[in-house]
C-alpha cells in the first residue's frame, strides 16, 4: 500500500476544502486499485460533493442548521457551539474511498473530494490518503 499525509489549512472559518487536486495527482500512473482517504480528526469529516458552483456554501448552510454554534452542547470547551464539531464526523465521516482506474480518480462529472471542517480552533489538519493497488 501506498500512503502519504498531506497538510491542510482551513483558515479561521467553516471550511469546504477541495481535496481532488491532491489525490489525482497522488494515484496518477498508479494503475488500477482503490484511494482511501481519511482525516485524523474528532472534528472534521469528507464528503463527495459538487464544489464551485454553491453546493460548498448549500452545505455548510445546512450544516449550520442542523448543528447550531451555540450553547446547547455538552462538549463544551474551546469557542461557542464547539460541541458541533464533535459531532460532525457522525454525519460527515471521517474518510472516504474512491475507485481508481488507470491512475485516474473514477469519480463523476461534478463529484469532487472536500474535507469538510466546522472547528473554529484547529486550522490545521492532516489528511492521509492510501492507495491499494487491484491486481
Amino acid at each position: 500500500m501506498k500512503s502519504t499525509v498531506i497538510p491542510v489549512s482551513t483558515g479561521s472559518r467553516e471550511a469546504v476544502h477541495d481535496l481532488t487536486p491532491h489525490c489525482a495527482d497522488f494515484v496518477a500512473g498508479e494503475g488500477d486499485g482503490l484511494l482511501h482517504v481519511f482525516v485524523p480528526h474528532a472534528t472534521a469529516g469528507l464528503a463527495i460533493i459538487e464544489l464551485g458552483a454553491g453546493s460548498d456554501r448549500d452545505l455548510l448552510n445546512a450544516l449550520r442548521d442542523l448543528l447550531p454554534a451555540d450553547d446547547r452542547w455538552v462538549h463544551a470547551h474551546g469557542s461557542r457551539g464547539h460541541g458541533r464539531s464533535h459531532v460532525l464526523p457522525a454525519i460527515i465521516p471521517p474518510y472516504a474511498s474512491v475507485p481508481v482506474l488507470d491512475g485516474r480518480l473514477a469519480l463523476g462529472t461534478w463529484q469532487s473530494i472536500a474535507l469538510v471542517d466546522l472547528n473554529l480552533d484547529n486550522p490545521d489538519r492532516q489528511v492521509r490518503l492510501s492507495f491499494l493497488r487491484g491486481t
